[in-house]
């Protein structure tokens, strides 16, 4: 079956100084992104009166061929994050890069743009998104009820190029056995499926035009728990047969480790601990991250949690914290005395050795006495065990 990418038939060398920024094993790079969204109030609403910090300086880079997971509660910026980066949400500063081009690069206020982004027009980025695809959270919305199965998933090589109408449905065909659908349903509407079909849609959509990229933005969690591991496995499946390079984002860890070879976790914003996934699960090194893992539900009803509960609400992203964001709710500040450093010191990511990379002062305090501690410390969690 034709290939119906095409090569990169832009000229533009790369700026002074940008070649090489890439490894040669990374595939795309996140260079300090942030994404504001203004707050309008005023007599008319029209001026600008603050803004929700929904990303605030993230960085990090995903390598060819790897899944990396991004994980957070709700609101911590992982959704947006993911759209930023595929340009479905504008910047508000930042830089990009995908396969060593340059996607954008947004200067902060008062600074000055060093490079111009390769891709900075709209035709020249329609090349780009040939490469980089998203598989939405909600099966239901993501799809046009008006539009059959072989319209959804062949209008992105329609528009692309391929005008041939047998290669175009030859290609769907093609789509939908490899997401396990039967091809006689490529003449039927999304109403006629279940949720968990509608999700597999979704992905043959994302793959018809072969990308190396895909964002997958809670692909399951608005599926059945039963179906939920079938769509993961064919997500693996796919990966290993295609080589495939994800952005797993999700709010469930044990769906995470599953699928992913890196995990960064988000809080407010802000990314406090990237590491391989057996370090992180193993070793975490921010108190955020062992407060996530200790909500894992345990597949023994008749084993007690021990779980640490964080003490007050998630901070607004419109004025968050001084210092670190995660001082107001952190357990291992609480026991070291609420040193003055965490709420008057902004922490960044540092390296801990292996690859394990932390945004906390005093992660080297972390132990399994002081996750004891703040275990019995927190309110006991109810279970099934009589």
């Amino acid at each position: 079956m034709t290939d119906i990418r095409t090569p990169n038939t832009l000229t533009t060398p790369p700026p002074p100084g940008a070649a090489g920024i890439a490894e040669a094993d990374t595939l795309v790079r996140v260079d300090n992104l942030v994404k504001y969204f203004d707050i309008r109030g005023g007599l008319l609403g029209v001026s600008t009166i603050g803004a929700v910090k929904a990303v605030d300086g993230v960085s990090f880079s995903v390598k060819r061929g790897e899944a990396l997971g991004l994980v957070g509660e709700s609101g911590c910026g992982k959704t947006t994050l993911g759209k930023v980066i595929l340009r479905l949400l504008p910047a508000t500063s930042g830089r990009v890069e995908m396969d060593g081009q340059v996607l954008f690069d947004i200067p902060a206020k008062g600074e000055k743009p060093q490079r111009q982004s390769v891709y900075a027009g709209k035709e020249a980025m329609k090349k780009v998104r040939q490469n980089m695809q998203v598989v939405f959270q909600d099966p239901y919305a993501s799809l046009n009820p008006r539009m059959s199965v072989g319209e959804l998933v062949g209008e992105g090589p329609l528009v692309h190029g391929m005008t041939d109408k047998k290669e175009r449905e030859a290609l769907v065909r093609d789509m939908l056995s490899r997401v396990d659908l039967n091809q006689t349903h490529i003449h039927r509407y999304p109403h006629e499926f279940s949720g968990g079909q509608r999700q597999r849609i979704g992905i043959a959509r994302a793959l018809a035009l072969h990308p190396d990229f895909i964002v997958c933005d809670e692909p399951v969690s608005a599926l059945d728990v039963s179906i939920q591991s079938q769509v993961l496995n064919l997500l693996n499946d796919l990966q290993a047969e295609m080589g495939l390079t994800y952005l797993f984002i999700a709010h469930n860890l044990a769906v995470v480790e599953h699928i992913s070879d890196r995990v960064g976790v988000m809080y407010l914003g802000k990314l406090v601990e990237l590491a391989d996934v057996d370090d992180i699960y193993a070793r975490p090194s921010h108190p955020y991250t062992v407060a996530l893992l200790s909500a894992v539900p345990e597949p023994d009803p008749h084993r007690r949690k021990k779980r640490i509960i964080l003490k007050g609400d998630i901070p607004s992203p419109a004025n968050p914290p001084s210092g670190c964001r995660f001082h107001t709710r952190c357990w291992l500040r609480e026991q070291l005395g609420r040193p003055e450093r965490c709420t008057t010191e902004e922490p960044q990511l540092r390296s801990l050795g292996h690859g394990q990379e932390t945004a906390c002062h005093f992660s080297e305090e972390i132990s399994a006495t002081a996750v004891e501690n703040a275990v019995a410390s927190s309110a006991p969690i109810p279970t099934a065990a009589v």
